[in-house]
């Protein structure tokens, strides 16, 4: 079961993510916001799957009301993903937020 802690662990690995506070949560980001905890044992990522990963996994994935003017956010229970799962979800989200690109 992945915490809050390999959540950041993964993130900082990313080049260009930097962590700071999002609503008093702590949050990464590439150019934009790529994660957030959204509440303890929550984490926030984008995805192009969210309406496939809700539908075939709703004890993991889901959203709420306040996510519907963001179609490709998701809610992602920390202590039902596997660690794998959660790096994909990680690195997707990653790509959608638009990593700064690499320097010459």
């Amino acid at each position: 079961m992945p915490s809050e802690t390999d959540v950041r662990s993964l993130c900082l690995a990313l080049p260009g993510v930097t962590e700071r506070l999002s609503w008093q949560q702590p949050a990464w980001f590439a150019r934009t916001l790529m994660a957030r905890i959204w509440e303890e044992g929550v984490l926030t990522v984008k995805t192009e799957e969210r309406e496939a990963l809700a539908g075939t996994d709703p004890d993991i994935f889901y959203w709420t009301p306040h996510h519907n003017r963001s179609p490709m956010l998701v809610l992602v229970r920390l202590d039902r993903v596997n660690r794998a799962e959660l790096e994909e979800l990680l690195m997707e989200s990653y790509r959608l937020a638009g990593p700064l690109p690499p320097t010459v």
